[in-house]
C-alpha cells in the first residue's frame, strides 16, 4: 500500500504534523488542509486520494459539511476525528458514511492501524495470516489459534472474528457487521450477531473479553494492553 495519498484535515497544525510524520512512516503520501473549504478544493483537484482523516471542528466549514458535500460525488473512506465523544456525533457519522470514528486524544500508532484495515478493505489488499494479541488467524488454511492452542469455529464465527481482527480498535455497528459478515441480502434479526458474539467469546477464553460491547451500537474489538 506504499505512496497511496492520504489526506489529513484539520485546523491545528500541530496536529497535522504528528499525524503526518506516522502516516509517511508508513510510506502513505499525505497531504494537509487547515480548513473545510481547502479540504473541498485539494480533494477535487486530487483524483487520487485513497482515505481522508478529517476533524470535526473547524472553521469555515466544518467536518459534516465537508463530509455531506464529498459524499455527493464520491465514496472516499473518510476517517472523522472529534474532540467529543458523544454517541450521537458516532451515530451521525455513520449516517453520512463515515467509515471510522476516532474521538481525541488517540494513539497515533491506533489511528495508523485504522488507515491500514480500513485501505486493506478499500483496496483489496489483505494479509492471509494475522496475529494479534495472542491470536492467530490463517485466513488460506481457515484455522485460528489462541495462546498457541487450535480453537473450534463455525463458518461464520470464523467470518465474524476476521472482521473484528481486521477492524482492530474500530467501533463496529450491529448494522455494519450484519452487511459485511452476513452480506447485504440478509434481513434475519439483528441479535444474530449478539449470540454468535457470545458463542465466540466463550471458545476465545480469556481472550474473547477483546471484544468489547458499546452499547446502543455494537462491539470493538481491542486487545488489552
Amino acid at each position: 500500500m506504499d505512496n497511496l495519498k492520504i489526506l489529513v484535515v484539520d485546523d491545528e497544525s500541530r496536529m497535522r504534523k504528528l499525524v503526518k510524520d506516522f502516516l509517511v512512516k508508513k510510506n502513505y503520501t499525505v497531504l494537509e488542509a487547515e480548513d473545510g473549504e481547502q479540504a473541498i478544493d485539494i480533494f477535487f483537484s486530487n483524483k487520487d486520494i485513497s482515505l481522508i482523516i478529517l476533524d470535526i471542528m473547524m472553521p469555515k466549514l466544518d467536518g459534516w459539511q465537508v463530509c455531506k458535500e464529498i459524499r455527493q460525488y464520491s465514496k472516499v473512506p473518510i476517517i472523522m476525528l472529534t474532540a467529543k465523544s458523544d454517541e450521537k456525533d458516532e451515530l451521525l457519522g455513520f449516517e453520512l458514511g463515515v467509515d471510522e470514528y476516532i474521538s481525541k486524544p488517540f494513539s497515533p500508532k491506533i489511528l495508523v492501524a485504522r488507515v491500514d484495515a480500513v485501505l486493506r478493505r478499500t483496496v483489496g489488499i489483505e494479509e492471509e495470516v494475522i496475529e494479534v494479541g495472542g491470536i492467530v488467524l490463517d485466513k488460506v488454511a481457515h484455522q485460528v489459534k489462541v495462546d498457541d492452542k487450535n480453537i473450534d469455529l463455525s463458518h461464520k464465527e470464523f467470518e465474524l472474528l476476521t472482521y473484528f481482527v481486521t477492524n482492530q480498535g474500530v467501533a463496529l455497528s450491529r448494522e455494519k457487521i450484519l452487511n459485511n459478515v452476513w452480506n447485504y441480502d440478509y434481513f434475519g434479526d439483528a441479535r444474530t450477531i449478539d449470540t454468535h458474539v457470545k458463542k465466540l467469546r466463550s471458545k476465545m477464553g480469556e481472550k474473547g473479553n477483546y471484544i468489547k460491547t458499546i452499547w446502543g451500537l455494537g462491539y470493538k474489538f481491542e486487545v488489552d494492553s
